[in-house]
């Protein structure tokens, strides 16, 4: 992974002094609370329901050892115990006080790590997928892009005020799971003819108020020129989108306005006078940033191997594991494996301190001391070797990480919802734990099913691209949600439907298993929720989430 050079150390070192002492000057009074917003945004701090939060960056998901460590004493030292995992990757403390946020950054700068731009209206931390560089359908690793993203767009001075934040995304494999095309900007990462890397450019996707599909706007972009077109697609944003109206500010509402044929006309006419100018990469930037993702020290395979059949046969809790949490590496005695963060009670993405500790000791024992987060709120370990897979699960398992249900109907994605949310309409925690409860005796049955729920119309669990979608609205001061059906952001992203009225919170949990009813009872061999659903359409799921409608 990415480590650091002197150069970030101070950046990062000089952004704490900053802001502790425009904390300082807050709490004394020298600083109005509209002054201090601003500042408070560009690093990663909030003002929630109950207290301040606090998001800290995890760029694309990668962790070590050392930085889980340190999230685990920032838990315990400055807040209630716990961190909690979110849907881009990074890390939020619900519970800081507003005079220690300094000492936290100041701790985190000691392992490389901070909270710049997890906030405010500027390139939020880039995101790709969390088995990239070990996934066996990879084309092009996209880490070295996302880094080189990443440090580019770092206290860009021009872009440092969008009209609206702005989300980056990369995926550089056949499947997509980083869920780019719900993004801002994504880049699929490919080879070109010639084997020389190049990029697809999408635009205008996201979730929230309005929800779009990110449209390609440019194809075979060679990989040189990927700052420099950023460079052009901001500099239109930044002139052509919406400032007066926070609801249509952001990027997807412009490029639907313009069209995406003008929109990318605009982009390249920017491009022409930027391209092969100062942000252009070079090949010795890239072997300098790839040379940070290179393969660990692998064993051979015949070493790393072994036939697991007998230990299968012999546990049926490790043979679920396997078939549900480990998924194929790009080496045949590797593979890559899913830690559960999403046990039956605790809000999905949350950790205890102990859980992340634990978390840091097996990478180190199996995984060359790293670990990934990813946007469905769980913890991979990239490199295990197969011959270590039982042990693993048994360590696991007793740290209470080893839930064998990634896929399943309780690997539910939430946000923190009105529990912690300011903007929250509804408790998605709550809601999250009820579902879980009403299916989760029958989740193998069941197989694949991806619910993500929203406590408002920001969309930050996803729902709209969730197989089934919950989202939370306000009736009356009264929390109600409605459900949608039919989304997914895979290659073949769509987005889902809204079945119908709003129903109370109560209510939910069964209408959701009345439609995983009508699943089971049509579904055809091989078929999961999603294929069911896009076969049958959403009138027949319409249907049995509101019986008495149909009966009338």
């Amino acid at each position: 992974m990415y480590r650091y050079d002197a150069v970030d150390q101070r950046i990062v070192n000089e952004r704490v002094a900053q802001f502790r002492d425009q904390t300082a000057r807050f709490l004394a009074g020298r600083l109005s609370e509209d002054e201090f917003k601003p500042l408070r945004l560009q690093n990663g701090l909030y003002i929630q329901r109950h207290a301040p939060m606090l998001r800290v960056a995890i760029p694309y998901g990668m962790l070590s050892s050392k930085q889980l460590r340190m999230l685990a004493y920032i838990a315990r030292q400055y807040d209630r115990g716990y961190g909690h995992f979110t849907t881009r990757q990074n890390i939020q403390f619900n519970w800081p006080a507003l005079d220690r946020v300094p000492d936290i950054l100041a701790d985190l700068a000691t392992v490389e790590m901070h909270a710049i731009q997890t906030s405010g209206n500027c390139i939020r931390n880039v995101t790709t997928d969390h088995f990239a560089g070990v996934a066996a359908d990879e084309i092009v690793d996209p880490r070295p892009y996302a880094e080189m993203m990443r440090q580019w767009s770092t206290l860009h001075p021009e872009f440092a005020y969008l009209p609206r934040k702005f989300k980056v995304a990369f995926n550089g494999a056949k499947d997509d799971r980083a869920a780019s095309a719900v993004h801002d900007l994504a880049f699929d990462v490919y080879k070109g003819a010639d084997g020389d890397v190049r990029l697809r450019v999408k635009v205008g996707g996201g979730q929230g108020r309005t929800p779009r599909i990110a449209v390609t706007i440019k194809e075979d972009l060679p990989w040189r020129h990927m700052l420099t077109y950023t460079e052009a697609i901001l500099r239109a944003y930044n002139r052509y989108g919406r400032r007066d109206n926070l609801y249509k500010a952001r990027i997807k509402i412009l490029v639907e306005a313009l069209g995406p044929e003008k929109f990318a006309e605009e982009v390249e006419s920017d491009f022409v006078h930027l391209v092969d100018g100062p942000a252009t990469l070079t090949e010795d930037e890239r072997t300098r940033i790839a040379a940070c993702f290179i393969d660990p020290p692998y064993l051979s395979d015949a070493d790393a191997n072994a036939d697991l059949a007998p230990l299968r046969a012999a546990n049926r809790r490790f043979d679920a594991w396997l078939r549900r949490n480990v998924v194929a590496h790009k080496r045949a005695g590797y593979a890559a494996v899913t830690l559960s963060l999403k046990r039956t009670g605790p809000a999905p993405g949350d950790a205890t301190a102990e859980e992340i500790d634990a978390a840091a000791d097996l990478a180190d024992r199996y995984s060359f001391g790293e670990a990934r987060v990813s946007h469905h709120q769980n913890l991979i370990l990239a490199d295990v070797a197969r011959k270590d897979l039982f042990d693993l699960w048994q360590a696991a398992d007793k740290a209470g990480l080893a839930q064998p249900n990634i896929g399943l109907v309780t690997d539910i994605i939430a946000c923190p919802g009105g529990d912690f949310c300011s903007l929250a309409n509804a408790k998605s925690i709550p809601l999250s734990l009820a579902i879980q409860q009403e299916l989760e005796a029958r989740q193998e049955e069941i197989g694949e099913l991806a619910i993500k729920i929203s406590g408002c119309i920001n969309a930050c669990g996803h729902h709209h691209v969730g197989h089934i979608g919950v989202i939370g609205v306000d009736k009356h001061g009264e929390e109600w949600f409605q459900v949608l059906v039919g989304g997914r952001s895979d290659a073949n992203v769509a987005l889902g439907e809204i079945l119908g009225k709003a129903v109370k919170a109560e209510e939910i949990p069964a209408l959701i298993a009345r439609l995983v009813d009508l699943y089971m009872a049509e579904r055809r061999e091989g078929e999961r929720f999603i294929d069911t659903a896009e076969r049958l359409g959403a009138e027949r799921f319409k249907a049995v989430a509101y019986p008495e409608k149909a009966a009338a």
